[in-house]
């Protein structure tokens, strides 16, 4: 397992040295939508644990809940507005 630190994550997406304004970082955004969805885990939101092996086995933990909870969406038929429900078998 490859561990990446916040700093790396920096690193691979940093500010361009000679822009200035808004810009938009690319795919910044994705680290940052997962990282909040892995804080609605409420143990997340505070450091609770005495070992950093249990901190970052509660962080794979929520990774596989989310990783599942997005694989089984992908096999179901979205339902739409007006259509009937698909009949379960």
């Amino acid at each position: 397992m490859v561990m990446v630190t916040p700093a790396d994550l920096h690193d691979a997406v940093s500010h361009p040295k000679d822009a200035s304004g808004f810009i938009v970082l690319p795919r910044r955004w994705v680290v940052e939508r997962s990282l909040a969805w892995m804080m609605h885990a409420r143990r997340h939101a505070r450091d609770y644990e005495r070992l950093i092996q249990h901190s970052e086995t509660l962080i794979t933990w929520a990774a596989i809940t989310l990783m599942t909870r997005h694989l089984a969406r992908k096999g179901a038929t979205p339902s739409r507005p007006g259509q009937p429900a698909p009949a379960d078998s």
